[in-house]
C-alpha cells in the first residue's frame, strides 16, 4: 500500500481527543505498521499524515523520533524518515524476544478459566481471511492473536514491548513473497493453542506455542533471508 491516502490514518484522528500527543501518534503508526499498511523502504510523508491525524508538525516528529529509537523508523539525512527494512539478525532477534515473552506469558497463567475472547476472535479473523483467500489478512489476525495472548498478562509493559516487537515483525513478513505457503501452516496452530487454553491445559499450552515459535521462526528466517536489508522490489540476492 502506498502513502499518498497515508494508509487510511484519517480514519484514526478521533483516537487522538483533545489530548493528542507524541506518544499516542506513535502508537496508531505503530499500529498501523504492524497491521501492513507501511512497507518496509516507504517513505513517511509529514504533510499527509500530519493532515490525515490533525496534528503539528513538531508532534509528528517526536513520534517519528520515538519509532526511530524502536528501530521501525529510520532517518535519512536530506531525504526524510522512511520505515526500516530488517536485516536476518533482526528477524534472529525478534523470535528470541518472542520466546521469552510469550511462553512466560502462558506459563505464567495461573488456573483457568483464563479471559479468551480477543483470542477467540483473532482466531475466527484469521480463517476468515483465509476463507477470503486475503494472506495479508491473515497475516494482520495472526498479529491480533499474538498480541491477545501476551495481553493476557494483564501487563501493560509487556503489552507495549510486544507491540513494538510484532510490528517489527511484520516488516519482515512484508517482503515474503507467497504468504500463503508461510501463514496457512500456522491457522490450525493458532487455534490448538486456543483450545488448549480453554481446556485450561496450560502446560499444552505452552509446549504448543513453544514448537510454533521454533517452526514459525525457521520458515520466516528461510523466507525472508533472500530479501533481508534490501527495498521492496529489488531482486533477491544472486538475481539480476
Amino acid at each position: 500500500m502506498g502513502t499518498s491516502d497515508a494508509g487510511g490514518l484519517a480514519e484514526d484522528q478521533a483516537l487522538l481527543g483533545r489530548t493528542s500527543t507524541a506518544e499516542r501518534v506513535a502508537d496508531i503508526l505503530r499500529t498501523r505498521m504492524a497491521e501492513g499498511y507501511f512497507p518496509p523502504g516507504s517513505r513517511l510523508s509529514e504533510e499527509n499524515i500530519g493532515g490525515a491525524l490533525g496534528v503539528s508538525r513538531n508532534t509528528l516528529r517526536e513520534a517519528f523520533r520515538l519509532l526511530t529509537h524502536e528501530r521501525l523508523l529510520v532517518h535519512r539525512l536530506n531525504r526524510g524518515v522512511f520505515v526500516r527494512v530488517l536485516a536476518a539478525e533482526d528477524v534472529e532477534d525478534i523470535y528470541r524476544t518472542r520466546r521469552l515473552v510469550e511462553c512466560a506469558v502462558v506459563r505464567g497463567l495461573g488456573g483457568p478459566p483464563f479471559a479468551l475472547a480477543a483470542l477467540a476472535a483473532a482466531v475466527a479473523e484469521g480463517e476468515a481471511a483465509a476463507g477470503a483467500d486475503d494472506w495479508q489478512g491473515v497475516a494482520t489476525a495472526n498479529i491480533h492473536f499474538h498480541r491477545a495472548l501476551v495481553a493476557l498478562a494483564g501487563s501493560p509493559r509487556t503489552d507495549e514491548l510486544m507491540r513494538s516487537v510484532l510490528a517489527e515483525l511484520r516488516l519482515a513478513l512484508h517482503v515474503v513473497p507467497d504468504p500463503r505457503s508461510l501463514h496457512q501452516p500456522f491457522l490450525l496452530r493458532n487455534r490448538e493453542i486456543l483450545d488448549a487454553l480453554r481446556a485450561g491445559d496450560r502446560p499444552a499450552a505452552e509446549r504448543l506455542l513453544a514448537r510454533y515459535l521454533d517452526d514459525s521462526h525457521a520458515s520466516v528466517a528461510a523466507a525472508y533471508a533472500p530479501f533481508a536489508g534490501r527495498p521492496p522490489g529489488a531482486p533477491p540476492a544472486g538475481t539480476a
